[in-house]
């Protein structure tokens, strides 16, 4: 399995999943830079993500819906921070209301995505989630954050062994 740690600090307000890859950072990149590729693995297999904005620039959005066995459509969203192709991604992630408007009745937390070449011709990342409190954090891990987000990762290996692809062609994939 691609997901070797998960690491939960309840004093920092993080949890941290970790994942290995055969792949060189600027493919496991991709996963990220390409909407249609993150459809892939963004949410477990039983609630897939479709994104409907996708820009990984600095001051940029990406939102999503998932869609869940029953129809149901939980909608989020990343304010873009950060963006060091292809080794770092900073982002706000946030709920959103139907209309797609953050939902401030829900906690969101700030990512930090870290991709960096390891031995042997492989790839680590690391997805860190930073809390706003204790009780974001306990609220968000309770609805099934580190399984879903494990199960998302987990999903990976198999579109990274169908080969390489060439840049997202999408509009406003960068």
């Amino acid at each position: 399995m691609t997901v070797t740690a998960v690491h939960k600090d309840p004093a920092a307000l993080t949890m941290t999943l970790t994942a290995e890859f055969d792949a060189s950072p600027t493919r496991v990149w991709q996963l990220w830079a390409d909407p249609r590729q993150l459809e892939r693995w963004w949410g477990p297999p039983t609630y897939p993500a479709t994104f409907t904005a996708h820009d990984l620039t600095p001051g940029g959005r990406a939102e999503y819906h998932m869609t869940g066995p029953g129809g149901d459509q939980p909608r989020g969203y990343w304010d873009v921070l950060e963006a060091d192709p292809p080794h770092r991604l900073v982002f706000h992630d946030g709920f959103a209301n139907d209309d797609g408007t953050p939902n401030p009745d829900m906690p969101g937390t700030s990512a930090r995505v870290t991709i960096e070449a390891i031995d042997g011709g492989r790839t680590r990342m690391s997805i860190e989630s930073r809390f706003p409190s204790t009780r974001a954090m306990e609220q968000i891990l309770a609805m099934g954050m580190e399984e879903g987000l494990t199960l998302a990762v987990g999903q990976i290996d198999a579109i990274l062994a169908e080969g390489p692809v060439g840049r997202a062609s999408t509009p406003g994939a960068r």
